[in-house]
């Protein structure tokens, strides 16, 4: 015989049953675990503790006919990005995403469509009221889905910045030049002139600010910038391999690298290891770190020397200010700002006499 807390635990708890063991009608019940100003504090106290209690969560769906809201957020991915569904990066913010989703009751649904059919989706998403807002990331320097999305009028968000767009639209981005900027210094400071440059592609907006900080603290320090020691490219470690295999052959190769993600990084490091030379030593490295849950950067010390910002905090950040304009709309779209952290590692040292 399994004993009444057990039986409890497993029995299924809808909105009735929690209703008659708290001795309150359904209504008293649904409005104070949805937060309706005449419930007394008492009463929503005693109501969330009792849901608690017996494991009890309300179901969405009927949450969402309750307020008239379908209660989810919705990705649209265009066919080229579509590679970004197995992307760590991808992964760890959604992951940040659908944590905060789930905490405030809230699904997340994925569609993908051709490039081009993007404002089609959009509509159709709306027009069947699949969605109340959405997420949209990856925004190139003119990004054509902020004037679509604010023409529609549905409550939307982006995991980062479109530098060619003045329209008013809600971010939330790490400040990428400024990260790329310290990055450099901190080789230049170490006395590295022949600074290399992998970054992403460029009509990304974040590969654009990165390359702009980039370029400033080269001037900062009287560097001249040789366009031979910048490469753009999507961010794979068989990019990040050739592009260092190619440089460090060049007649005056670089002492240094800037790359624009861990994974590149993970190519550079091959690369200088295929020339016999030593990471660190011969060849200091810098990468930006999204501090992802499967590609960790080492341990207590790090392998590289990076710009470190959490993608997934960064995602569960976002969804909530999204649900927050979906559930209290507000005239200006809210907009954060997050600062990269920069962590030493092995990869970097002063630069060797002669260069």
């Amino acid at each position: 015989m399994l004993s009444s807390e057990i039986q409890t635990a497993l029995t299924p708890m809808n909105l009735k049953t929690l209703a008659e063991k708290l001795n309150l009608s359904q209504t008293t019940v649904s409005r104070a675990l949805n937060g309706y100003p005449e419930v007394s504090e008492a009463t929503r106290q005693r109501v969330e503790e009792a849901a608690r209690r017996f494991n009890y969560h309300p179901n969405s769906r009927a949450k969402g006919l309750a307020t008239g809201r379908a209660r989810v957020i919705g990705h649209v991915i265009p066919s080229s990005t579509q590679h970004e569904m197995v992307n760590p990066i991808f992964g760890d913010f959604v992951a940040g995403a659908s944590e905060a989703c789930a905490q405030a009751g809230y699904d997340m649904i994925f569609s993908r469509v051709a490039d081009g059919d993007e404002a089609q989706a959009y509509r159709a998403l709306i027009s069947r009221g699949s969605v109340d807002g959405i997420i949209l990331q990856g925004p190139r320097v003119n990004e054509t889905r902020i004037p679509i999305l604010n023409e529609i009028g549905i409550p939307f968000i982006v995991h980062g910045r479109a530098s060619g767009i003045s329209q008013p639209y809600g971010w939330v981005d790490v400040n990428n030049k400024r990260s790329f900027q310290r990055a450099t210094r901190f080789l230049t400071d170490l006395g590295h002139r022949r600074i290399a440059l992998i970054n992403g592609l460029e009509t990304m907006d974040f590969a654009h600010r990165r390359r702009d900080g980039y370029l400033s603290a080269l001037r900062e320090a009287g560097i001249d910038p040789d366009p031979a020691l910048m490469r753009s490219a999507e961010m794979t470690e068989i990019y990040g391999h050739r592009e260092t295999r190619d440089m460090l052959r060049m007649d005056d190769p670089p002492t240094a690298i800037l790359a624009a993600s861990m994974i590149s990084a993970i190519g550079v490091r091959r690369a200088i290891e295929e020339a016999g030379l030593v990471m660190g030593r011969d060849v200091s490295v810098i990468t930006h770190d999204d501090d992802l849950s499967y590609l960790r950067n080492g341990g207590d010390v790090p392998i590289f020397t990076a710009t470190r910002s959490s993608v997934r905090r960064a995602g569960g950040i976002l969804a909530e200010m999204l649900i927050d304009r979906i559930e209290n709309p507000a005239p200006e779209p809210n907009r954060l700002m997050l600062e990269a952290e920069l962590v030493v590692g092995r990869s970097t040292g002063p630069a060797k006499t002669g260069h």
